[in-house]
């Protein structure tokens, strides 16, 4: 008997060690068995266990806060999941707030709506719903997270227009909402961004319109606007002030005369223009930019020579392409 009570009492030490021992807090451990719940229990996530530390590598997907040492959930990666069949994003998502990083993508069977419960994760700074079939608008709420860096819901389905609201958030650095059925316009507001955004890109969705005018007050570095049904005076994205590196306007309707804008920019590596209506002739300027690396005005109404010079003689024919009456290396000469 007296050894039987030596055995219960060291069993008790060692889980009583073990649970003082653990890091993860219990508050965010059940949510994170919650998540796994409600997305069926997914493979992927067969190292999240009741009887271990979520703080520790073992748990796919979970990052803990070890520099203040609070060892609260602060990253959570949902990449690549199997689920078995279609689940709404987890509302229980909401249950970590202390959440800094939020990666859902690659998940076909993922469906729904972005539920308002993201919204109380008032530390959330990059967040990120790719690749997968989540459906609806782009919540209003997103407005309310002052904390919020980047915005990154690519290549789902998401419909409706762009709010407005968006502009209002202070640390934005970037917005990418490629890939999804957003109808509508940009927003005018869309200028008032802060001064450190740098990343806006809206390519393959249903935007029509004008580009609007207040989007010249922002040093964007990346620009892809491309395939919408984008129309008339896209000028107001280049100027001497900017630091422009990509911009991709290719597939709409835009008409424009190239040789009016300012291509000063020094940084610039990449400037696709393919299927619009440009008109006039093409900037000297061009000549002089060392980064370039991609270039293709095909299929515009641009006129004259091709300047001389630079990387512009780099860059095939089918570049130049089935233009008005652009002429010179790499095209036929001008006659």
């Amino acid at each position: 008997m007296a050894r039987l009570s030596i055995i219960v009492l060291v069993i008790m030490v060692l889980v009583l060690r073990t649970a003082l021992s653990e890091l993860c807090n219990p508050q965010d451990k059940q949510a994170l068995l919650q998540i796994k719940k409600d997305l069926g229990n997914p493979t992927t996530l067969s190292s999240w266990l009741p009887n271990t530390d979520c703080c520790k590598p073992e748990w796919e997907g979970v990052s803990c806060d070890t520099d203040t040492k609070s060892y609260r959930v602060n990253i959570l990666d949902l990449n690549g999941l199997s689920l078995t069949k279609p689940y709404p994003i987890p509302s229980s998502v909401g249950n970590l707030p202390y959440l800094g990083s939020l990666y859902i993508s690659r998940m076909n069977n993922l469906v729904g709506s972005i539920p308002p419960s993201i919204a109380k994760l008032t530390k959330l700074g990059f967040i990120r719903i790719s690749h997968t079939n989540v459906s609806g608008q782009i919540p209003n709420f997103l407005s309310q997270m002052k904390s919020l860096i980047t915005i990154d819901f690519s290549y789902n389905a998401l419909s409706g227009t762009l709010p407005p609201s968006l502009s209002s958030l202070p640390n934005l650095v970037g917005i990418s909402l490629d890939g999804n059925r957003i109808s509508g316009t940009i927003p005018g507001s869309f200028g008032s961004f802060p001064k450190h955004f740098t990343v806006l890109t809206l390519s393959r969705n249903r935007l029509t319109g004008n580009i609007p005018t207040t989007l010249a007050k922002l040093g964007l570095s990346f620009v892809d606007l491309s395939e919408n049904m984008l129309e008339g005076d896209a000028s107001v994205l280049f100027g001497a002030n900017k630091n422009l590196r990509k911009i991709d306007l290719a597939k709409n309707l835009l008409a424009f005369d190239l040789g009016k804008i300012s291509l000063r920019s020094k940084n610039l590596e990449g400037l696709d223009l393919r299927k619009n209506r440009i008109y006039g002739t093409l900037p000297k300027v061009l000549t002089s930019l060392k980064y370039l690396r991609t270039l293709n005005v095909s299929y515009n109404n641009l006129c004259g020579q091709i300047p001389q010079g630079g990387k512009l003689q780099r860059f095939s024919e089918y570049c130049y392409a089935h233009n008005k009456c652009l002429c010179g290396s790499p095209l036929p000469p001008c006659t």
